[in-house]
């Protein structure tokens, strides 16, 4: 099981990220697929019709949002803590996850760098 941590640097304030990635509608504007979401804990969500699904844990208005994504049923559930600290430029997310399968880590982060980071720093780019 590997970990992986990566900042991401947005041109919006810390508060706009927050709720680009905690209101159903917005999500859905920047992954442009299906979504399933409410910012509460221990409700379960989906994004991308499925591809990637998991439970809210714990919310803190525009500085943190930590999930457990999960990978297929014999894997530990993977924990995912998103901080959202202000900068010069707008936001830097910090991302991190645990318990990414050995197998999967390369794909995955390739995938989530590339469409979920991607998506959502192109919502923020075309304003």
């Amino acid at each position: 099981m590997k970990t992986f941590k990566k900042y991401y640097q947005l041109p919006a304030p810390p508060e706009e990220v927050y709720l680009a990635m905690t209101k159903a509608q917005s999500i859905q504007l920047w992954t442009g697929a299906e979504v399933e979401f409410t910012a509460e804990p221990d409700t379960e969500f989906s994004f991308w019709d499925g591809d990637i699904v998991g439970k809210n844990l714990e919310f803190e208005h525009g500085k943190k949002i930590v999930q457990q994504w999960y990978f297929g049923e014999d894997n530990e559930p993977s924990i995912v803590t998103i901080k959202f600290h202000e900068d010069k430029k707008g936001t830097s997310l910090e991302f991190v996850q645990t318990n990414i399968p050995d197998e999967d880590y390369d794909d995955f982060t390739a995938g989530l760098t590339e469409y979920y980071f991607g998506g959502l720093i192109d919502f923020f780019e075309e304003d």
